[in-house]
């Protein structure tokens, strides 16, 4: 039962952590398109007007992947309470770097645990 646990534990860690990195490249991508368009605009000699509700709509995508990535994390808070729920509490999923404690979001529901 306990090696069952391990491979479920190991198999979810994997997913979630190509997630981590596919939201992270994302939001990067998107950045960086979002960054793109005033400048080819400008470099284009067109008026700011030009372009502007794809700039706009683009930096509301920006907004929503930093609101996944944030979403991401606190799931991945949770996977960690819910590993030691199961009796995995000695077990490495694969991070190598301590976790800073968390911050931002008044609204998620998480709390600093003594």
């Amino acid at each position: 039962m306990l090696k069952q646990r391990r491979e479920a534990a190991q198999l979810v860690a994997s997913r979630l952590f190509a997630l981590e990195d596919a939201i992270d490249t994302a939001l990067a991508c998107a950045a960086h398109f979002t960054a793109t368009m005033p400048v080819a605009r400008k470099n284009a000699n067109l008026s700011a007007v030009i372009g502007q509700d794809a700039v706009a709509l683009s930096a509301e995508i920006v907004s929503c992947l930093v609101q996944a990535r944030g979403r991401m994390v606190e799931a991945h808070a949770r996977l960690d309470v819910t590993k030691t729920q199961i009796g995995l509490r000695e077990i490495s999923l694969g991070d190598v770097l301590d976790k800073p404690e968390l911050t931002g979001r008044s609204d998620s529901g998480l709390r600093a645990v003594a």
